[in-house]
């Protein structure tokens, strides 16, 4: 009986470790540069990244945002849902010029989308780029990117 006890509690731990998730790896920052305004963003740039962008969270410090890298420019779209916080987006082309600016809703299907080919998009808490007078062809400048 005892070597049964054994063998089983041997294979759950062994399942156990085997199953248990490696923590996430720290998200890439950069600092962004809009004029006098600066910004932590958090970089999306993996397939995985963007598509979980800001879902879920529920706080986001005032001059924070996720930027989202993309590997070719395109008219990308997005959308709200499971995403309880109203953003602001930011579309932005290869040279750093802002195409769009769109307020977004939270929570909803609705698709945003860039007016023209964009390589990055910039997401904000809602009415941040117009509390500023920031606009379309404004530039956005980029630090140097690093580990949180």
């Amino acid at each position: 009986m005892q070597i049964i006890r054994t063998t089983v509690l041997l294979y759950l731990f062994a399942v156990m470790s085997a199953t248990r998730a490696e923590p996430a790896p720290a998200p890439k920052m950069s600092t962004l540069h809009i004029g006098m305004h600066h910004i932590q963003a958090e970089i999306a740039d993996t397939p995985q990244s963007r598509e979980r962008g800001l879902m879920q969270r529920t706080h986001l410090c005032e001059h924070c945002g996720m930027l989202f890298v993309f590997e070719e420019a395109a008219k990308h779209g997005f959308w709200m849902k499971n995403t309880p916080l109203p953003l602001s987006i930011a579309f932005i082309n290869a040279q750093g010029i802002i195409i769009n600016i769109i307020e977004m809703q939270a929570n909803t299907t609705t698709i945003h989308q860039a007016q023209e080919d964009a390589l990055y998009a910039l997401e904000m808490n809602r009415g941040w780029f117009s509390q500023r007078g920031i606009k379309r062809g404004d530039v956005i400048r980029r630090s140097k990117t690093v580990r949180k």
